[in-house]
């Protein structure tokens, strides 16, 4: 088997003022308000990722904003107001890379992004080892995955329409079997990852961002 995570996936837990719970990755139930309860899946993936970039490439400009004594609600409304889901939320990786590079750029973060996207027509689809080998590429540079699910076929511990943050990757080289692990609703879950891309109907698609390399 081959397998992937990050190196520090303890740097996602963070804590919720609210209910005093300590969670694995910010999520969307942590907002004060209905809408970005509902909404609010793809602020809340990208604030892992910026903050998971931030703490192992640390910038002074956003020092204060993730490291607020565990206060888990500034930084995603902070993010909310680049990452801001429409009527549909964010429901392609093009809008969710083009709204975080807005964020990265006001406060200074020289990023760069990378995406595959699995589309609804399964001709055009990637391959899954083309598909593994882009989600191996991202954990090998030590950084999260945005995952867009936008139908979870037969796979029953993932919403549909839905972002989340894969940690790591586990799969065979013959790609029969292969799972992923992701933050979601504060926890950590284990997802079949070929069930999903082998049953999905809707497709969807990965983004992830690494630093710039300096010239």
């Amino acid at each position: 088997m081959n397998s992937k995570s990050l190196s520090n996936p303890n740097l996602f837990k963070v804590v919720d003022e609210i209910n005093h719970k300590t969670h694995f990755g910010y999520h969307q139930e942590c907002y004060a308000t209905e809408w970005k309860r509902l909404s609010g899946c793809g602020p809340s993936t990208a604030t892992n990722i910026l903050s998971y970039l931030n703490h192992t490439n640390s910038t002074l400009s956003l020092e204060q904003i993730f490291n607020n004594n565990g206060n888990c609600l500034p930084p995603m409304e902070e993010i909310w107001e680049y990452v801001t889901p429409t009527k549909e939320g964010i429901p392609n990786t093009k809008m969710f890379y083009e709204d975080v590079l807005s964020y990265a750029l006001a406060k200074g973060m020289n990023v760069e992004y990378d995406f595959c996207d699995i589309p609804e027509d399964e001709a055009n689809r990637p391959e899954l080892s083309k598909t593994l080998k882009f989600l191996q590429g991202a954990l090998i540079k030590d950084t999260p995955i945005a995952f867009l699910n936008l139908c979870n076929g037969q796979v029953k511990n993932l919403d549909p329409w839905h972002w989340v943050t894969i940690i790591s990757l586990e799969y065979s080289e013959d790609g029969r079997s292969a799972f992923i692990n992701i933050l979601d609703e504060g926890q950590i879950k284990t997802i079949d990852f070929a069930l999903w891309y082998n049953t999905t109907t809707l497709g969807g698609g990965f983004v992830y961002f690494t630093w710039k390399s300096p010239l």
